[in-house]
């Protein structure tokens, strides 16, 4: 009978160790792989380095359209801009220039 009482208590013991080692092991797991682990942190880390990019090359984009419609402003129209929107909307061309017609195949 005494020892059918050491082995309960020691199963009891070791099933508690067991589930502790679980528990832990799980949220070790999870420290890693999980949703804010440490690859997770890894690729925002690459996501940051793309867009931050992105966003560099976008802004240089902006400021170079901002510079043309600058351009267009009627404080200072320049003609050479002028010229180049009106004959793209219009279809225009002068008789002087040189029109190479693309054929589709």
């Amino acid at each position: 009978m005494v020892s059918r009482s050491r082995l309960k208590s020691l199963l009891t013991g070791l099933a508690l160790y067991t589930m502790a080692a679980m528990i832990v092991g799980y949220f070790g797991v999870n420290a890693y792989t999980g949703k804010y682990g440490l690859n997770a942190r890894q690729e925002l880390d690459q996501e940051i380095v793309a867009l931050t990019s992105e966003l560099a090359r976008l802004k240089a984009e902006r400021a170079k359209g901002e510079k043309r419609v600058a351009l267009l402003r009627s404080s200072g129209i320049d003609p050479d801009m002028l010229d180049e929107r009106a004959r793209f909307q219009l279809d225009y061309a002068n008789p002087r220039d040189l029109v190479h017609v693309i054929h589709p195949k």
